[in-house]
C-alpha cells in the first residue's frame, strides 16, 4: 500500500479514536448508560487496531522505528501514557473526579501526540 494511503487511514482511524474517546468520556461524565452498550465496547478496539497496523506500516515503508527517530521514540511512550489514562479515565478510575481528571490528561496527551507528528520533533515548539 502506498505510503499516502496509509497516512490517509492513520489519520482517519487516529480522528475517530478520539471521537469516540472524547464521547465515551462524556457519557461517563454524565452516567449515562450508553457506555453499556455492545458497539461502544467493541467499536474503538476495532479502530484503533487499524490505527495501530496503519501507524506499523508506516514506520516500515519509512524505514523510521522507535529508538531510532527520537520523534518517534516519544510518541510512542506518549501513547502509553495516553492508554494508561483511559484506562483510568473509561474504566479503571475509583472516583468520578479521578475518571474526569484522567479523561482531560488524556486528551493532553493526544494533543502533544499530534504535534509531535506534525513537527517530528519530540518537544514541539522548541527548536532543536
Amino acid at each position: 500500500m502506498e505510503y499516502a494511503h496509509l497516512k490517509l487511514i492513520h489519520v482517519s482511524c487516529a480522528a475517530i479514536s478520539y471521537s469516540l474517546f472524547v464521547l465515551r468520556g462524556i457519557w461517563m461524565v454524565h452516567g449515562s448508560q450508553m457506555l453499556l452498550r455492545r458497539w461502544v465496547k467493541t467499536v474503538p478496539h476495532i479502530v484503533d487496531t487499524a490505527l495501530l497496523a496503519s501507524a506499523t506500516g508506516l514506520a516500515i515503508s519509512s524505514r523510521q522505528y522507535p529508538l531510532a527517530a527520537p520523534w518517534l521514540t516519544a510518541k510512542v511512550i506518549a501513547l502509553a501514557a495516553y492508554i494508561a489514562l483511559g484506562m483510568v479515565a473509561l474504566k479503571y478510575g475509583r472516583t468520578r473526579s479521578v475518571r474526569i481528571r484522567a479523561w482531560l490528561a488524556a486528551q493532553a496527551m493526544f494533543v502533544y501526540i499530534v504535534a509531535v507528528a506534525l513537527t517530528r520533533n519530540p518537544l514541539p515548539g522548541v527548536q532543536i
